[in-house]
């Protein structure tokens, strides 16, 4: 019998190895998405296609799959050992899948993706959904062929959704969706039916980029991120990349006449580069320096960008640093209205600038949709006009151009699909932790006010950050909070803030 110990050791070296080269991909992903040039995608898709066989033979190699099986008959795979534990349980769940696919496969995916990215890119500057649809159609055909591969139970975009969210169903997250999709929509009419209302042109006076950039960066680092360790970057769709310890990259996008979308881009992309700043150090490479889910990652991005980032308390930390910014803006405009105006809930066409009680509708819309095409009821040149139909029945407006519309989000053009459901988890997830880190820290909102962000984070760090991913995220909500997931803290948290608001 091999000793257990030595041959976990050696796992984990090998996946610290691997995690250096999937860093090399990382980094050319966010080039493609910054800096490249566009004649450079058929170089780039090479380069990533290349990339990607050579990490998928190093993570389905024989010796692999030989190390995890003698572990996994092992004590260190048993509950008296967790932190050993949680590592060659999510290995073994990684290798299992992975090990399903072909090399080929795997590299001739890759390279369609780094061009579709880059097409997609054009067609939503140009309005030309045509252009894209070649390149939708053959992500939806090589993303059914993935679950064929991967297998599920009941359903095919289970296999999807598991790459996001491990363990989660079609089924379950409709279930979850229909539980609070009504009450929103009931909110949302009641605020509608107010006659309360802020003044949005504060939001759309003149705001110079480079000003914005200069306090969105301020505010980043109020809140934590540490830009000793991360940068910030221009895009056409924000993201956040993180290469490994001490390199996080945040992306926004600027627009001179419109405040929110760079400022709440930023913080909520923060978000993210803070949860992956505060993983251990000395697990990089391995589950436990891993993020947990990418609804917990949500969870991060949507908690600072909302729940603090629109806060009023923050915004009386903020709001006297915006006045000195924007003199010629904000003249004559009161913290109060401000605040409200940041907080205007009406139905938007852009999911990234959404409202907080109109935004999971948006999710919900694309959820759909992306069930519809990888079961095969929507073909992909009916996107469009089944896009337009639900949105209109879901929040009472059209796009005029599939720019505003279908083409809006990257997701799709990056062979994403399974990953939206995790936006309106992370906000459920995000209320349900948010509402306990306030019953655990003394005066935590009211610390806002004077820019106390720390016991915010350091208490996030200690329940989420630090543990990697020691527990999945159903039961990781249950042991921070000591309940199962409810969308009752997020229906509580929005009636309350926007009752306020709209005086309901």
């Amino acid at each position: 019998m091999p000793n257990a110990q030595l041959v976990y050791e050696q796992l984990l070296t090998a996946f610290k190895e691997i995690a250096l080269l999937q860093s090399c991909q990382t980094i050319l992903g966010w080039d493609q998405r910054t800096y490249m040039p566009a004649k450079g995608v058929g170089l780039r898709s090479r380069q990533m296609a290349l990339l990607a066989g050579m990490l998928h033979a190093k993570i389905t190699a024989p010796d692999i799959g030989s190390r995890l099986n003698t572990l996994k008959a092992s004590d260190l795979a048993s509950g008296a050992n967790p932190e050993s534990a949680a590592n060659i349980r999510e290995l073994a769940y990684s290798y299992d899948k992975l090990v399903k696919l072909p090399r080929e496969w795997v590299e001739e995916f890759t390279r369609i993706k780094a061009m579709a990215q880059t097409v997609w890119v054009e067609a939503r500057k140009t309005n030309d959904f045509a252009l894209f649809l070649p390149h939708l159609k053959t992500i939806i055909d090589f993303k059914r062929q993935y679950a064929d591969m991967i297998g599920y139970d009941d359903d095919p975009y289970d296999a999807l959704l598991d790459d996001f969210e491990p363990g989660a169903t079609y089924k379950e997250i409709g279930q979850v969706f229909a539980a609070f999709r009504d009450e929103l929509v009931a909110l949302a009419a009641q605020i509608a039916a107010s006659t309360v209302r802020p003044d949005g042109s504060i939001l759309t006076r003149d705001y110079p980029v480079e000003v914005q950039e200069k306090f969105g960066k301020e505010a980043a680092a109020a809140i934590g991120f540490d830009f000793d360790g991360g940068r910030l970057d221009q895009t056409t769709h924000p993201f956040c990349s993180t290469l490994g310890p001490g390199d996080v990259r945040i992306t926004t996008r600027f627009y001179p006449r419109f405040f929110p979308a760079a400022f709440f881009g930023i913080i909520h992309e923060s978000g993210h580069g803070i949860y992956n700043q505060g993983l251990p150090e000395e697990h990089y490479g391995t589950p436990l320096g891993s993020s947990v889910s990418l609804g917990i990652h949500e969870s991060q991005s949507r908690m600072w960008e909302n729940m603090v980032g629109r806060s009023r308390t923050a915004w009386r930390h903020f709001f006297p640093r915006a006045k000195a910014y924007f003199p010629q803006a904000l003249t004559g405009v009161s913290e109060d209205d401000f605040y409200f105006a940041i907080n205007e809930v009406k139905p938007s066409l852009i999911r990234v600038e959404a409202d907080e009680v109109t935004y999971n509708l948006h999710i919900i819309l694309r959820f759909e949709l992306e069930h519809a095409l990888a079961v095969g009821q929507l073909k992909a040149e009916e996107v469009p006009a089944a896009w337009n139909e639900k949105f209109r029945a879901l929040l009472g407006i059209s796009p005029s151009t599939d720019t505003e519309g279908c083409l809006q989000d990257i997701h799709w053009s990056g062979g994403m699909i399974g990953y939206f459901p995790t936006y309106a988890l992370g906000n459920l997830y995000a209320a349900q932790l948010f509402a306990q880190a306030g019953s655990e820290i003394p005066g935590l909102e009211a610390g806002f006010s004077e820019g106390n962000f720390a016991p915010l984070r350091q208490w996030l760090t200690e329940k989420i950050y630090r543990l990697g991913k020691r527990y999945r995220a159903a039961e990781l909500v249950k042991v921070v909070t000591g309940k199962p997931l409810s969308h009752e803290p997020l229906i509580r948290y929005l009636r309350g803030k926007f009752g306020r608001l709209y005086r309901l």
